[in-house]
């Protein structure tokens, strides 16, 4: 595939990285169509127990969708964008095996809902992570407004989705975004595959399960699409992402 790697380490342990490291491995609508269609392959085989996702190279895991695909969509094309990457997401998050989230830099807007759907998120020092969406006049538009707030809490994601504020990865590990914080992401999420894979997978497989039944039953996803394709009827949202790509300070009239 043109915008992913994929290979396994052994029949166990899978390794997909995100391949656009040119742009900083932004999501763009190819990245999220193959995206979709290597996850059903992935789901299909039965011996794989553990997915390890990261992104190629070493500046960014992803850093946000590609904001050149977005700027002149519309409404609807917008609700089509949104709704491919939440489903994609959706369905790293019900995948059978374990998904470890291997963080080697950005974590930016789509990335960090990325890494969101995965069960373990491992980063390094260099992780930052942000939502950085309403500086550029949209919300975010697949899944950051359910699973953040799950994640840490409804006051502290309001709080990073409102100011579009970025953390380190020693706040990300202290909020519960992280897991651990490791020199080398990927390394360390071969030896927690490693171990997990020692364990019974069909009680690991259940157990996941059960675990998302309880976390998922709240997730309104559904309506955050609706909500981030109505931004794309605002001259703020085309003012923003005309100003993110001149590299200036958006002027937005809440309009």
């Amino acid at each position: 595939m043109e915008n992913l790697l994929y290979e396994k380490i052994n029949d166990n342990i899978g390794i997909l990285k995100i391949n656009r490291a040119k742009y900083m491995n932004s999501l763009n609508r190819n990245t999220l169509t193959e995206l979709n269609i290597l996850l059903d392959e992935i789901e299909a085989d039965k011996n794989l127990h553990v997915l390890i996702i990261s992104g190629e190279g070493e500046k960014a895991f992803v850093a946000g969708a590609d904001i050149n695909q977005m700027k002149d969509m519309g409404c609807v094309e917008a609700m089509r964008f949104s709704k491919l990457g939440n489903n994609v997401f959706k369905k790293i998050e019900n995948l059978q095996m374990v998904v470890i989230a291997a963080i080697n830099g950005y974590c930016l807007g789509g990335g960090l809902e990325l890494a969101l759907a995965c069960d373990i998120r491992i980063g390094n020092e260099k992780s930052k992570f942000a939502q950085p969406e309403v500086g550029l006049g949209i919300i975010p538009g697949f899944g950051a407004t359910q699973r953040l707030s799950n994640v840490i809490g409804i006051s502290k994601a309001k709080e990073m989705i409102y100011t579009g504020n970025m953390i380190d990865s020693k706040e990300a590990l202290s909020l519960g975004i992280l897991n651990k914080i490791e020199e080398d992401p990927i390394k360390e999420s071969i030896e927690m595959a490693n171990k997990i894979i020692k364990k019974a997978p069909i009680a690991v497989k259940q157990a996941k399960k059960a675990i998302n039944f309880a976390y998922n039953k709240n997730l309104y996803t559904d309506y955050e699409v609706e909500c981030f394709a109505s931004c794309f009827s605002t001259s703020d949202q085309k003012e923003g992402m005309v100003a993110f790509d001149e590299k200036r300070k958006p002027n937005f009239e809440n309009k």
